[in-house]
């Protein structure tokens, strides 16, 4: 097991102390919104502080294997499910073969978007379930996640390839769908009942994975403020979480929702929850800055490149 190093602040820029003064700050207020949640568990799931880093590669595998992966010296791996994004899935052995070099391995795929190369993409379309383009990423749609053809066409699926492939657990891609799903295109939905129906999503599948795997691992990424609807805490054993520090690419977060992230974060992390954070920088300092904050925050931290292309190595090296 890597040991991420102590944070040495006499080398952290003056502007980076004033945010992390700031984020400090905003925390401490936030602590009296934590009664809010009402399920958090106080017990980890296993072996949680086996997790000091973790690697993060969605494309680009050279000559479509985990060679490279296998080499790294992290302690976990976020990958897709297939190697090139559709039908190509990784096998039992391939994984198993990742997992013998040490690392937890966890299958990425979004659970609130419908991608133009996936398999399922047009038996999702044709079944009426797709609604507005998302405009970040020209390949995704957003989906009525909460109908059941959507668990029938594409979730049960993913999740059963990834139990069948070996994978330790999932890595749940867009559950902020239901921050940027058109309202008008679902008439009588909010923003407060799409939330509801995420959690009640992440909950089926935590439930559906665990009943056929004990100790499969549930990580959403991102949307840590659904912390705060009944069940959802329960049922995850993780988080990943990007742009905690730094938006895409090398810029400070320091917006309001910034801080708010951090404070959700460290809640769920107060509950026992593995904490995964990824963010994106090219800038030496930059990457320096995150490290430390990873350190300083006792999460399994990632600096890398927007297209997650490429396996980069751990802070501390």
């Amino acid at each position: 097991m890597k040991v991420i190093p102590r944070p040495r602040w006499w080398y952290v820029p003056l502007t980076g102390m004033i945010f992390f003064l700031l984020l400090s700050i905003h925390v401490s207020c936030s602590d009296r919104d934590d009664d809010i949640a009402t399920d958090e568990s106080a017990d980890p799931p296993s072996e949680t502080g086996a997790i000091a880093d973790f690697a993060y590669q969605l494309t680009n595998y050279p000559d479509d294997q985990l060679d490279e992966l296998a080499k790294a010296p992290q302690d976990l791996a976020v990958i897709d499910l297939s190697s090139d994004g559709g039908e190509h899935y990784f096998t039992l052995e391939e994984i198993v073969t990742l997992k013998k070099s040490g690392k937890k391995v966890l299958a990425y795929f979004s659970m609130g978007t419908n991608e133009t190369y996936r398999p399922e993409y047009e038996a999702v379309v044709k079944a009426g379930l797709q609604l507005n383009h998302w405009e970040d990423w020209p390949d995704e749609y957003f989906v009525k996640y909460w109908e059941p053809a959507w668990w029938e066409l594409a979730v049960k699926g993913r999740v059963d390839q990834a139990i069948a492939a070996g994978f330790d657990g999932v890595y749940l891609d867009i559950p902020n769908a239901y921050e940027e799903i058109d309202l008008d295109l679902v008439p009588g939905e909010n923003r407060e009942s799409l939330a509801k129906k995420m959690v009640a999503q992440i909950i089926d599948i935590s439930e559906y994975a665990k009943g056929k795997s004990p100790g499969f691992w549930i990580f959403p990424q991102n949307s840590p403020e659904l912390r705060r609807y009944e069940g959802y805490t329960e049922a995850i054993d993780g988080l990943g979480v990007e742009d905690l520090f730094f938006m895409d690419t090398d810029v400070p977060c320091t917006e309001d929702w910034c801080a708010e992230n951090l404070a959700n974060v460290l809640a769920l992390q107060e509950a026992g929850k593995i904490i995964l954070a990824v963010d994106y920088a090219d800038k030496p300092e930059n990457k320096v800055y995150a490290c430390e904050r990873y350190a300083v925050y006792g999460f399994a931290g990632y600096v890398s490149v927007v297209a997650l292309d490429r396996v980069m190595l751990p802070c501390g090296t």
